[in-house]
């Protein structure tokens, strides 16, 4: 067993994991934070995308110890601590960008990550930086949609 120090979602987390522990695994297995999904262990999804340190990583292929030291953002960090939904969660929500929803906690944390990066966000270029991420059921417009709106909003909140 490897000891770990990791701070998650603003909370300090000490915790034990074998050394072939997977991200996604210690997230969901052993700290409960079942947003962040499992799609297709091989990275080629993304539903399993959280931040390290503000960049977006696909956590089904990167070991938990790797990480050691690091800031973990789930998609259940990104809520206001009064219960009110991060501007882009808002977006997917009002946008309807989302439909059975598996796809989206890796959706939103890219298109967060994406808006943090990017100063004009045309639907272009918004499909392309989204390439990463794949939904089978929305056809991608309403999610274009609400990662434009949500960047806009994340820009108006500060």
């Amino acid at each position: 067993m490897v000891p770990l120090s990791l701070t998650v979602n603003g909370k300090p987390i000490e915790v034990e994991v074998e050394a072939r522990t997977l991200m996604v695994d210690l997230l969901r297995n052993t700290l409960g934070l079942t947003g962040t999904h499992i799609g297709c262990d091989t990275s080629q999804c993304g539903a399993c995308v959280v931040h390290v340190n503000g960049r977006t990583i696909k956590s089904c292929s990167v070991l938990a110890v790797a990480c050691d030291g690091e800031e973990i953002t789930t998609i259940e960090g990104l809520a206001c601590d009064d219960g009110r939904l991060h501007p882009m969660q808002q977006a997917f929500a009002d946008c309807h960008g989302l439909q059975c929803g598996y796809c989206t906690p890796g959706m939103i944390m890219t298109a967060v990550a994406i808006a943090d990066e990017e100063d004009l966000l045309e639907p272009a270029r918004l499909r392309e930086e989204l390439h990463g991420n794949l939904c089978r059921c929305t056809g991608y417009q309403n999610i274009v949609k609400a990662v434009i709106a949500g960047a806009d909003a994340m820009k108006r909140s500060g």
